[in-house]
């Protein structure tokens, strides 16, 4: 009797789940609804109560799992199978038809097709299907790691929790607010008394990236889906890719068209510059692609962004208000940067109130003064900056603002290196710069101390327990539990992944001290060719110029910093914690140029180093490191779940190397 109950509630629920996800399809993506939202809430009902009687039957697909789960202690990690590559920009239709142009000249062909669509102003993501279900999906992150937010991303109705065919991929696209939505959500939050959201941008992010899914479930986002990733869809053209999406029920805008010249491209781009304000989201410019998959293939990538596709930028919005006041703001890195503080303004949909004037070079070449009338504009509609002073408008009242001689917030003698525009505080242990510097030190491509974050550093400056990186190597579990909002369990997980954190190679840590210009490149290359922080400390202007790459701005730098007393004094709390101040070793004979000229690739997660340390390793020893397969590829170092890149080295004879014959390789 009990077997037949079940079967016949397993065969109700799974009638539910179809029938619910037809209407989710019609009502979100189609917008065509069959039923009344009471009808469809009864059918909701009825489907939770079964599942609640025969836990059993849950499973992921399941339009319930949209309800939101417990909250997250923190997110984990996905890597994307294939780099999420940013866009070039272009910010006119010279520059637009530049790239055309260049599409012509590097592909030899005199007709090229193109598909233009809306670029939606959201957050990007990238989800993984397998055999036909949602399996997990993440933010773009760095491009090539991301943040799991699959919990969040199953909240969202208009993505299908099934596809209606068992496929195995990974699709990109844009979370996004409409205006509508955005302003009822703000009104919600006003009425809470809550922070409001700057603009619909910000709410998708905080939306998906923030650890409660019960909240994402609370809140409207929607989602348009316009590439891949890893696949295995048999089309030749952005077109049918578009439509392949669609046809697997993908929410797919529908605002693209196939353009045959850059002429039509570019009359593309000027009608939507009028009619983006018909929209109910927002979209901050067009987005142009080679329609050829084949071609784009050819075309390639740079370390950063595809030669086929571009981003042509509508300009931002502008208007007046009055500067009422000019302060100083001191960043992580030092820079003392003036800020001028607005007669509040409406601008890009959010109110600005204040606006970076950048450095004192700016300053004094747009020439504001406090009292000043401005025209003010959102540098890529998110960063408000002052165009230029309105100077009829003045009437003798106005105020010189003069840049201070000493830091504001700990007193230090401010300097200006040379060949730059920025006066900055380098004493490291300056309280204006602490939490931010602390922030930077934990990130995930610098000495990695999860759970660190920015309300953590907050926490830590405020109860006086941290006053430089080096005091968090001596924090105890005991008085971190008694912080508020940090439970023993959070406290235990962050003492551990301090101390893991120690045995970091000097690449990392030189990254993570934030030295001015010293970035993940630089510290990679001067730790490898100093092999310890002692050596590097003592180093001449001239041994570190004689570094590849590293100029003067660079080395000018490195010896400011270890120059400075507070550093010697953050530097000795750090070695006597036990901080590795050793680089890699890539070779007991050295290494040189040994793999000059030689291309390598990487795919799948190798165990002995990071991806970042790896073809740091390459690059020291005169190699390149690329994204994509191809013939020119000399090497695929294949680590755990290489993905389709393994099948595509094998067809071109590339050879394939593991982790240990990758170490063997270089240090041979």
């Amino acid at each position: 009797m009990a077997e037949r109950e079940l079967r016949i509630a397993e065969e109700r629920a799974g009638e539910l789940r179809r029938e619910i996800d037809r209407h989710n399809y019609n009502y979100h993506v189609l917008d065509s609804p069959e039923i009344s939202d009471a009808e469809f809430d009864a059918l909701m009902s009825e489907l939770i109560k079964l599942e609640e009687e025969y836990p059993v039957l849950k499973s992921g697909d399941s339009p319930t799992m949209r309800i939101g789960g417990e909250p997250l202690a923190a997110f984990s990690i996905l890597e994307h199978k294939r780099p999420m590559l940013g866009l070039d920009n272009a910010f006119n239709e010279d520059e637009l038809t530049a790239f055309t142009s260049r599409v012509g000249r590097l592909s030899g062909l005199e007709e090229i097709e193109y598909l233009c669509e809306l670029k939606i102003d959201g957050l990007a993501v990238s989800l993984q299907y397998e055999k036909g279900l949602f399996a997990r999906g993440a933010t773009r992150g760095d491009g090539t790691r991301g943040e799991d937010i699959t919990a969040n991303l199953r909240t969202i109705r208009q993505l299908p929790l099934r596809l209606p065919e068992p496929l195995t991929l990974e699709v990109r696209g844009e979370a996004y607010f409409t205006r509508s939505d955005f302003e009822k959500l703000n009104r919600e939050r006003s009425s809470g008394e809550l922070p409001l959201f700057a603009n619909p941008r910000n709410a998708a992010a905080g939306s998906l990236r923030q650890l409660d899914p019960r909240l994402a479930a609370e809140r409207p986002l929607r989602l348009f889906i316009y590439g891949s990733g890893e696949n295995s869809l048999k089309i030749e053209t952005q077109g049918q890719l578009l439509q392949r999406l669609k046809d697997l029920q993908l929410p797919v805008n529908p605002y693209h068209a196939l353009c045959g010249s850059g002429e039509e491209v570019t009359a593309y781009c000027r009608r939507w510059d009028e009619e983006r304000r018909s929209l109910d989201y927002d979209i901050d410019g067009v987005v142009v692609k080679v329609n050829d998959i084949e071609l784009q293939e050819r075309l390639g990538a740079t370390a950063r962004s595809p030669r086929w596709a571009i981003a042509f930028k509508y300009p931002p919005e502008e208007k007046m208000t009055k500067v009422l006041d000019i302060l100083v703001n001191v960043g992580r890195t030092g820079a003392i940067t003036p800020v001028a503080v607005l007669d509040p303004v409406t601008i890009s949909g959010s109110t600005v109130q204040r606006a970076s004037l950048h450095n004192e070079d700016m300053l004094r070449e747009k020439g504001v003064m406090i009292g000043d009338t401005v025209l003010i504009r959102k540098a890529g509609e998110i960063i408000p900056e002052v165009v230029k002073v309105i100077r009829e408008k003045r009437d003798g009242n106005e105020k010189e603002f003069r840049m201070p001689k000493r830091c504001p917030s700990c007193g230090s003698k401010t300097v200006r290196l040379s060949g730059e525009a920025a006066l900055r505080c380098i004493n490291p242990t300056c309280p204006a710069q602490l939490v931010e510097r602390i922030v930077h030190f934990a990130s995930r491509r610098a000495m990695d101390i999860e759970g660190l974050g920015p309300a953590v550093a907050e926490l830590l400056y405020e109860h006086d327990m941290v006053r430089d990186v080096g005091d968090l190597y001596y924090l105890q579990k005991e008085e971190l539990a008694r912080l508020p909002r940090m439970a023993e369990k959070s406290a235990a997980n962050l003492v551990q992944a301090i101390e893991k954190s120690k045995e970091n190679p000097l690449n990392r840590l030189l990254h993570g001290l934030g030295i001015r210009f010293v970035g993940e490149r630089a510290a990679a290359l001067l730790a490898n060719s100093f092999s310890s922080l002692e050596k590097l400390a003592s180093a001449s202007m001239e041994e570190l110029t004689a570094v590849d790459e590293i100029g003067p701005r660079i080395a000018e730098a490195v010896i400011l910093f270890f120059k400075n007393e507070q550093t010697g004094i953050v530097l000795e709390k750090l070695k006597n914690a036990g901080l590795n101040f050793q680089a890699l070793k890539t070779s007991e004979k050295g290494g040189g140029d040994r793999l000059s000229g030689k291309a390598f690739v990487f795919s799948g997660g190798l165990e002995t180093y990071t991806r970042d340390e790896a073809a740091a390793l390459v690059r020291a020893q005169g190699g390149r490191v690329s994204s994509a397969v191809s013939g020119k590829t000399d090497y695929l170092v294949a680590g755990s779940d290489p993905g389709s890149k393994l099948q595509k080295a094998r067809d071109l004879g590339v050879e394939i190397l593991d982790e240990a014959a990758f170490k063997q390789l270089l240090d041979r």
